[in-house]
């Protein structure tokens, strides 16, 4: 039984990428934008085109509607001028003389599978109103009727993006993919434009491949049971954290309604790959699906693509929590092994005051005031301290003949300058450099084992959580490219999340590498 899903998984993709490749036949770097418009109307999404006239916008709607068995295909170039009738059809004058307003819609929107909407926000409200209700909830109000649309996706395309004050927000909110659609920039591909017979709207596309109304149906119905990965949940919250916090800059906000249809699109994009479960390269849709205006188009691309690489695969531990176990520890024990700061030789005075003993000679007047050399005190509290100050006697009074300054360094500065009736001395100044005990970083002698042991111990299991988290992301590393292969993500894109999870495993290496010189510490 397992096997036929899995043979069925992967007949699903094939046909679907064969059904990408058929047609996008001759569309120049259009595929990328060919496969996402098919996935959005594969699982009923409606799709915008963003791009200047030319860009080929009405021949991806038309290769689109192609892949789907015998659809019922609506198009209309909008303008100010479009009437209602243009769009949902005419009213019908026989029901008028029978006092009904009803519209005759075969063969207009009502009744289309697929339509494509060209100039849409040149609309009249009366249109963009009725449009608004047909594509939210498949329904149109024909008089006193209310008829079922089977419209399953609409592409609209535009040269430009809605303005804030024309009250189209809840319309374009409507489209949940969002595709720039630019000018053909590689040289080789204009080139291959130039020389080639204009594109056909209608490619041939075998029976085999296209889409049978009930299969569509079928396969929305599977969309639904496929499942967002832990790892598509986190892309999403620091997508929408990200969006938050640099809502002001950007001016991106993003509907709850949205959201959800982001993740259907996502989990589509799971099934037609012959997957149950999202993965990172479904999230890196979400660029197609969150921004408003070309300004912030790329800068949306970013988030996306620095949130999916910055998520690897899911272990069920929390990396942080053991971080900041690791972090603690390393604390811990470098306090308690080892000097955090040089120790110096000092004594205490009666009052517990720390201070340096110096010895002067007699080459310092004080000194030669004194039979012998002097002991004089310099507290240690001005070591640190850039402020000069006066060096103690035995008898804690300050000698103001003397001015001393640390110089950050470790060394102090003394200077001696006094002169009276009798005679006159120049300002002597002399170094005092203190006696280290220890250095910064000596390892202590009297240190508790059973601490020690302690620590020790901790730092075991969290390098056996870490084992066992790199144990994991190694394994799920397996034919890591065919895992993020996409029917709809280029390559490209997909060895941005490829580099992500490897990062990750590097950075597990890593960690565990920094337990060992901790262990290491505690012997």
């Amino acid at each position: 039984m397992q096997r036929t899903k899995a043979q069925a998984a992967s007949s699903i993709r094939n046909r679907v990428q064969d059904l990408v490749k058929t047609i996008s036949q001759g569309m120049y770097e259009r595929e990328e934008t060919i496969a996402v418009a098919l996935l959005a109307a594969l699982c009923g999404q409606n799709t915008f085109l963003y791009g200047p006239p030319g860009t080929a916008k009405s021949l991806i709607s038309r290769r689109v509607a192609c892949a789907f068995q015998r659809p019922v295909y609506f198009e209309y170039l909008m303008n100010r001028f479009s009437t209602p009738e243009e769009v949902f059809g005419p009213v019908s004058i026989k029901a008028l003389k029978e006092d009904r307003y009803i519209r005759k819609t075969d063969s207009y929107l009502p009744k289309a599978d697929f339509a494509f909407l060209d100039e849409i926000w040149k609309a009249s409200p009366a249109i963009l109103n009725t449009l608004l209700t047909l594509i939210n909830e498949r329904i149109f109000k024909n008089g006193e009727n209310v008829e079922e649309a089977p419209l399953r996706a609409l592409i609209s395309a535009s040269n430009e993006t809605p303005d804030i004050n024309q009250g189209l927000e809840a319309l374009y909110d409507r489209f949940i993919v969002r595709l720039m659609v630019a000018p053909i920039s590689q040289p080789q591909h204009f080139e291959r434009l130039l020389n080639s017979r204009p594109s056909r709207s209608d490619v041939d596309v075998s029976a085999a491949l296209q889409v049978r109304s009930e299969e569509w149906h079928a396969w929305l119905e599977k969309i639904y049971t496929v499942t967002l990965s832990p790892e598509t949940l986190t892309i999403v919250h620091l997508v929408r954290e990200q969006l938050a916090q640099r809502l002001d800059e950007i001016g991106v906000y993003v509907s709850d309604r949205r959201w959800q249809r982001a993740a259907l699109l996502m989990k589509a994009a799971a099934f037609f790959n012959g997957r149950t479960e999202t993965n990172h390269s479904d999230a890196l849709l979400l660029e197609h699906c969150i921004w408003t205006h070309r300004d912030n188009h790329q800068a949306v691309m970013t988030i996306v693509a620095d949130a999916v690489k910055s998520v690897g695969f899911d272990s069920g531990y929390s990396l942080a929590e053991i971080d900041q176990k690791k972090e603690s520890l390393d604390r811990e024990i470098n306090n308690e092994l080892f000097y955090s700061a040089d120790v110096y030789k000092t004594e205490k005075k009666a009052d517990g005051e720390e201070v340096f003993r110096l010895i002067l000679s007699d080459s310092f007047y004080y000194a030669r005031r004194q039979s012998g050399d002097v002991a004089v005190f310099l507290p240690y509290k001005y070591m640190k301290s850039l402020a000069s100050f006066h060096p103690l006697d035995r008898s804690g009074n300050e000698i103001q003949e003397i001015t001393c300054l640390f110089d950050g360094q470790g060394t102090c500065n003394l200077t001696e300058r006094r002169s009276d009736i009798t005679r006159t001395y120049k300002a002597e100044t002399r170094t005092y450099t203190p006696d280290i005990l220890f250095h910064k970083g000596d390892r202590k002698g009297n240190v508790n084992n059973r601490l020690v042991k302690s620590m020790a111990t901790s730092l075991s299991g969290i390098k056996a959580d870490l084992a066992s988290i790199l144990r994991k992301v190694t394994a799920r590393c397996a034919n890591l490219e065919s895992q993020l292969d996409s029917v709809f993500v280029p390559v490209e894109k997909t060895r941005l999340a490829i580099s992500g999870i490897l990062e990750q495993r590097e950075s597990l290496k890593l960690r565990i590498k920094d337990c060992e010189r901790l262990e290491a510490l505690c012997r």
